[in-house]
C-alpha cells in the first residue's frame, strides 16, 4: 500500500507539471495580455510606457521562456501577482479556497449519506412507488438548471417568506459560526440537490445488482433481517462504483460551483477562476486551474485507497 501510494504521488507530481505547461501555453495563446487589461482605461499612455510595462511583467519574452521563469519562481514559493486584484495570487486564492471548502464539505456530508439511503430504499423494490418517487427526484436533480433552482429558492425562502438570507457573502468574513451556517443553508441545499441525483442513480443500480448476488441470498438464508442484509452486506459492496463518481465529482464541484457562487454572491474558486480567465489574469487563472487539477488527482488517489478498504480482494500494487 505504501509503495503504491508513493508511486501515485510521483505520478501526480508529473501530471501536475505537464498540466502547468499545457495550461500556461493555452492561457498564453489567448488574445490580449494582462498589461492591456490593466492599462486600457488610461488613454494617455504612450507606446514606450506600454513596452516598459510589458518588459516589467515579462510579456516581451517568448512563451516558453516565461513558463520557465514562472516555474522557477513557483518552486521558490512565488506564484506571482494577480493583475486584477493587485495582490499575490495566494492572497486571492486562499479566501476563495476556504469559501468553497465550506460549501463542499457541508455538501458532501449531507449528500453521501442521503444518496446511500435513497439509493438503498429505491433498490429494495425496483419499480415500486418508493423507487418511482426517488427516481423522479433524482431525474429532477439531473435535469433542472442550477440558476433557475437557485433563483426559485431565493424568491420563496428569502423574498416571500423571509426565512433565510439571499446572500452568502458573510462566509468570507469573521462572522459568528451561527450566522455563517444560516447564510450557507440555501447554497448548500442547491449544491446537495444537484450532487445527490447522480449518486442516487449509481447507488440504486449497484444495489440492485448486489442484492441479486449469491452472498446476499446466503445471508438471507441464514435468517438475517432485511435491514442487516441491505446495510451490512449489500451496501458496502454497492459503494465501490460510487467511490469513482465521488472522486471525479469532487474536483468538478471544487471549480464548477460557479453558478451557485455567482447567484449567492460568493467569491469561491469557481467565481475566481471565471473572473481570472475573463480578465486575462494569467497567474490567477493558471494557479486556480492547477489547484483544481491537484484536488482531482488527490481525490482519485483517495478513491483507489478506498477500493482496497471496501473490498479486501482488491490489491494495490
Amino acid at each position: 500500500m505504501l509503495r503504491y501510494t508513493i508511486s501515485r504521488l510521483l505520478q501526480a507530481v508529473l501530471v501536475t507539471l505537464l498540466m502547468s505547461l499545457l495550461l500556461f501555453v493555452l492561457i498564453g495563446l489567448m488574445p490580449g495580455d494582462p498589461v492591456e487589461t490593466m492599462l486600457e482605461g488610461n488613454p494617455s499612455l504612450t507606446p514606450e510606457t506600454m513596452a516598459q510595462m510589458r518588459a516589467l511583467y515579462g510579456m516581451d519574452q517568448p512563451l516558453f521562456a516565461r513558463y520557465g521563469h514562472w516555474l522557477y519562481s513557483a518552486f521558490h514559493g512565488d506564484l506571482g501577482y494577480s493583475s486584477v486584484y493587485f495582490k499575490p495570487v495566494l492572497d486571492v486564492l486562499w479566501p476563495a479556497v476556504i469559501q468553497t471548502a465550506k460549501l463542499l464539505v457541508a455538501t458532501e456530508i449531507i449528500s453521501i449519506p442521503l444518496a446511500m439511503l435513497l439509493g438503498a430504499l429505491a433498490a429494495r423494490k425496483p419499480g415500486g412507488w418508493t423507487d418511482n418517487v426517488i427516481s423522479l427526484i433524482a431525474f429532477a436533480s439531473i435535469s433542472l438548471p442550477g440558476f433557475w433552482t437557485s433563483l426559485i429558492l431565493i424568491i420563496v425562502f428569502s423574498v416571500k417568506l423571509g426565512w433565510l438570507p439571499a446572500s452568502g457573502t458573510p462566509l468570507m468574513s469573521d462572522a459568528p459560526v451561527g450566522e455563517q451556517i444560516v447564510h450557507m443553508i440555501l447554497p448548500v441545499v442547491v449544491l446537495t440537490f444537484f450532487h445527490v441525483g447522480p449518486l442516487v442513480r449509481y447507488v440504486r443500480a449497484s444495489m440492485i445488482e448486489t442484492l441479486n448476488s449469491d452472498f446476499v441470498r446466503t445471508a438471507r438464508a441464514k435468517g438475517l433481517s432485511e435491514t442487516a442484509v441491505v446495510m451490512r452486506h449489500a451496501l458496502r459492496n454497492a459503494l465501490i462504483p460510487m467511490v469513482t463518481v465521488l472522486a471525479l465529482g469532487f474536483g468538478s464541484l471544487f471549480s464548477g460551483a460557479l453558478v451557485v457562487e455567482t447567484i449567492f454572491g460568493m467569491l469561491g474558486m469557481g467565481k475566481v477562476i471565471y473572473d481570472a480567465i475573463s480578465n486575462i489574469d494569467f497567474n490567477l487563472a493558471l494557479v486556480g486551474l492547477l489547484l483544481a487539477t491537484i484536488v482531482t488527482l488527490f481525490s482519485s488517489l483517495l478513491a483507489d485507497l478506498a477500493y482496497a478498504w471496501l473490498d479486501p480482494r482488491i490489491t494495490l500494487k
